[in-house]
């Protein structure tokens, strides 16, 4: 198998999942916060053809993955109707939050498998052709370890991107449910400019992928947080 396709191989279906179960996230808040729309539209499921974005789910990443840059994608979004929620700008926040709150726990979940996958001596590495893994003391590498790894990557970095407070972005809700109303009806009216900034950054990053914008504003608190996970992932291995 050549290296671009073990490195699809692994990275498809784990940016899938990770997207999947956070949309699905969304629509479970949603729905325990009074809003039945994703069910009422059978959103509520962990199918992805039911998610999958073609350009967000698959073009945006595969570029992205081409060109070197960090990987990242969406799916359709779960309809959310604000109106329906019990406390719609309390609701809104949770419901935003949820998404990355999905991600982070299946994070936590891969860290603490990648733990049970240790063995004594392993160490963590990259591979020739640069995928992360584990090392076993006889100089092998894990496929297992390497797809817990890039799945602890993806999922980290997709819920931590969501949380920047850039409309349309989960952040956004969050921090328009903590500001004052009036601030948060004048913040709101920022969404068509936030998607116009995203859709530029998009282009930026393909256009630049040298500059590395999005690494170096999500990179510093994804490196964190990935060796908090890792960290996880050893003290579960030395229990």
């Amino acid at each position: 198998m050549s290296d671009t396709l073990l490195f699809a191989a692994i990275l498809i279906p784990c940016l899938i999942v990770a997207i999947v179960f956070h949309e699905v996230a969304h629509g479970w808040a949603a729905l325990a916060l009074g809003d039945p729309t994703a069910k009422e539209q059978r959103r509520l499921s962990f199918n992805p053809i039911r998610h999958v974005d073609p350009v967000g789910t698959l073009l945006v990443p595969g570029a992205l993955a081409l060109f070197g840059g960090p990987i990242f994608g969406w799916a359709k979004p779960v309809p959310v109707n604000f109106n329906r929620l019990d406390n719609p700008r309390t609701g809104m926040m949770l419901v935003g939050a949820a998404g990355p709150g999905m991600n982070f726990l299946l994070a936590t979940i891969a860290a603490v498998a990648l733990g049970l996958t240790l063995t004594a001596g392993s160490t963590l590495g990259l591979t020739d052709n640069g995928l992360p893994t584990i090392f076993a003391a006889d100089g092998s590498t894990s496929m297992l370890g390497t797809g817990l790894i890039v799945f602890i990557l993806i999922n980290t970095f997709l819920g931590l991107f969501n949380l920047l407070p850039i409309p349309p972005f989960d952040g956004s809700h969050i921090v328009e449910g903590l500001l004052p109303r009036s601030l948060a009806a004048q913040y709101a009216k920022l969404r068509n400019l936030g998607m116009l900034l995203f859709i530029a950054l998009i282009a930026a990053t393909w256009a630049f992928p040298d500059a590395n914008l999005i690494g170096r504003v999500v990179g510093p608190p994804v490196d964190w947080a990935l060796d908090q996970f890792l960290s996880l992932a050893a003290a579960v291995a030395g229990a």
